[in-house]
């Protein structure tokens, strides 16, 4: 049975944050980003820490 995926809030140059599934930062050639947070265990987690660091300006909205 496959592990569910974890999803991670990474941040970008521009300055806002994207929410990514782990399995998209795995690899040979992981993309590079800044900042990031997490593993989460549900999207809608992420979600909701994402609008938390918008809030706190650590982020910006999309």
């Amino acid at each position: 049975m496959a592990e569910p995926s974890k999803y991670y809030i990474v941040k970008g140059k521009n300055g806002t944050c994207e929410i990514l599934p782990s399995s998209s930062l795995e690899g040979p050639d992981p993309p590079e980003f800044g900042e990031n947070w997490g593993p989460f265990e549900s999207r809608e987690e992420a979600i909701a820490r994402r609008v938390g660091l918008i809030r706190a300006g650590k982020c910006q909205p999309l």
